[in-house]
């Protein structure tokens, strides 16, 4: 009796081992579930029978024994962002679009690809011949602080040489009222407009090229305004996102939280 149970352990233990077993996956990775990507064999978790070498066999629990070996996740691989575009129309409120690019597909069941493109709100104040424009416009338009880092770069021109840029300065306003559509929107470019609140202090930069080479400001700053004016401002990305502040103070630099830190556009 225990000869035979020693037989058919070891025959059992030939099976797994040997190379010729049915059921291998080499060669046969199959994207998706795909039923003809089948063999024979011993499968991952254990068990005799009927096994797949497809990427859905690990969420059906019927992978053939090698296919962790023969069918290894690849992830999705993607390179860095792009610089932001331009404004898509000079002047005027508009989206600014940045992308990356798939270097790698994922196989067999790997991490899927993320967004590939991002879009935001921007107003560009220099036409493509290099004119000074937009200051004209009315209410203020503000957007996300973390577009600041990307309009400097933008920002080298000749109207704006580096060595001579304005310093800038930075504008604290309490908002009064705000409309309900900052609240809904949720897009990812402009998720920054949900944490406007009627009542709270907000910081908001000035800084090239939205500042006029003129005056050197930025128009609906609240300039030579008291304390008791209503300005209207409107987000950038969503013209429905709008509402109206009075003016504290006037700053060198901001000090708000981030989630309440703007740039005049």
């Amino acid at each position: 009796m225990g000869s035979t149970a020693l037989s058919g352990a070891l025959w059992l233990g030939l099976l797994w081992a040997g190379s010729g077993v049915g059921g291998s996956c080499q060669g046969k990775c199959c994207q998706g579930r795909d039923a003809s990507c089948v063999g024979e064999g011993w499968r991952e978790g254990g068990g005799y029978g009927t096994c797949y070498c497809d990427e859905g066999c690990r969420r059906a629990g019927d992978c053939c024994h090698d296919h962790g070996q023969a069918c290894p996740a690849i992830p999705c691989v993607v390179g860095e962002w792009s610089h932001w575009s331009g404004c898509a129309e000079q002047c005027h409120p508009g989206l600014r679009i940045r992308r990356r690019y798939v270097q790698q597909e994922p196989k067999n069941g790997g991490e899927p690809c993320p967004a590939l493109e991002e879009k935001a709100g921007c107003l560009e104040y220099l036409t493509y011949q290099g004119e000074d424009c937009g200051h004209e416009h009315v209410p203020a338009f503000i957007t996300t602080s973390e577009y600041a880092k990307e309009r400097r770069r933008r920002a080298a021109s000749s109207l704006w040489p580096s060595d001579k840029e304005a310093p800038g300065y930075c504008v604290e306003f309490r908002t009064e009222s705000l409309s309900q559509h900052c609240a809904l929107e949720t897009r990812p470019y402009a998720r920054w407009m949900q944490y406007l609140r009627e009542g709270h202090t907000v910081c908001v930069s000035c800084q090239p090229p939205a500042m006029s080479t003129v005056t050197q400001r930025c128009s609906g700053d609240g300039h030579n305004a008291h304390g008791d004016k209503i300005l209207h401002w409107e987000a950038i990305g969503n013209s429905q996102c709008q509402g109206t502040w009075k003016k504290i103070r006037q700053l060198e630099h901001c000090s708000c939280p981030l989630v309440h830190s703007f740039i005049f556009t």
